[in-house]
């Protein structure tokens, strides 16, 4: 098994039971195994397009899988939960990144890793850096926290929403912290 780090967001419908929905559909597929979810965040979606507030967490989860059957595993759980890809940088109902798998570095047609925008993402870095600080990016060499620190102030703003119960919670995972 290896590390994976992934981004999740919704910015339409029920939002924050797409992030559930989607965390249920992770953790019950045959080789990945969620171990920490981040708290959720209500940010401004980037991209220029006009658009609702997203809800996004990151989550870290243990992979039996290739990064390529990771990723497809991804996109058939958006596909379930009924994500239409209209336009780049559009609206969605869930998105599903993939952020870093153990130290793979790819280029391909299909997959990049680690996420080729992730060290540039205050909405991606700090709920990651909440539940795996140390995480050393792997092109860059810097952890998850270094590359936080070092964004521009500004950007998107980014505010914790405190739910009133977790997004995600079962006998592993409750707010980021590991239960056994």
């Amino acid at each position: 098994m290896e590390p994976a780090c992934l981004s999740l967001g919704s910015n339409l419908g029920r939002r924050r039971d797409n992030l559930r929905r989607a965390l249920e559909l992770l953790d019950e597929h045959a080789g990945i195994h969620l171990r920490a979810v981040s708290p959720v965040y209500e940010t401004e979606p980037v991209g220029g397009v006009e658009q609702p507030d997203f809800l996004n967490l990151a989550a870290r989860a243990e992979v039996e899988l290739a990064p390529e059957q990771l990723l497809d595993a991804c996109l058939e759980i958006e596909d379930r939960l009924g994500r239409v890809r209209r336009q780049p940088w559009g609206p969605r109902l869930i998105d599903i990144d993939l952020l870093l798998v153990g130290d793979h570095v790819i280029a391909s047609d299909r997959l990049v890793l680690p996420h080729p925008h992730m060290h540039l993402r205050r909405f991606v870095l700090e709920p990651l850096a909440g539940i795996t600080p140390n995480t050393v990016h792997p092109r860059l060499g810097r952890t998850v926290s270094e590359l936080l620190a070092a964004l521009p102030p500004g950007g998107p703003a980014v505010r914790f929403d405190r739910p009133a119960s977790a997004v995600w919670s079962d006998h592993r995972v409750v707010h980021g912290k590991e239960r056994r």
